[in-house]
């Protein structure tokens, strides 16, 4: 499922990796809708453990329309993430168009209490084979 290429970004110590793939079977492009999963990991470079409180993100179709979800966590959890050790998820999203973008942000709390944000890499959503109409 996961077949994409991988984006990283690292921010104080904390390394994500994200590997997008297109959904060919949950989607529907007669009806304008085109799914995506991706798989992320969170990999702690840090000397300390760091929890993940909050996510953001921001998605850009095609068109150039652009929506931002915040939240708690990721997928219903507030994972503390272990120095040397990682936390893998997967998750999804649906455009109105065959191509477009991802972008956002983890709120991490380290031992010391110390809010901090982690960069997580803008990313493609592309169907394989299709040309790219991005703004």
């Amino acid at each position: 499922m996961h077949d994409g290429r991988a984006y990283e970004a690292e921010t104080d110590g904390i390394l994500v990796k994200v590997r997008p793939s297109f959904l060919a079977g949950q989607s529907d492009p007669a009806a304008g809708r085109w799914v995506w999963a991706y798989q992320v990991e969170i990999v702690n470079l840090s000397a300390g453990p760091v929890q993940l409180v909050a996510r953001r993100w921001e998605i850009t179709d095609a068109r150039g329309h652009r929506e931002e979800v915040r939240g708690p966590g990721v997928v219903g959890e507030q994972p503390t993430i272990q120095p040397g050790s990682s936390y893998s998820y997967a998750s999804g999203c649906p455009l109105g168009t065959a191509s477009g973008s991802m972008v956002g942000g983890y709120s991490m709390v380290d031992d010391n209490g110390r809010i901090f944000e982690v960069a997580i890499p803008a990313f493609s959503l592309d169907v394989p084979g299709e040309r790219r109409v991005l703004n």
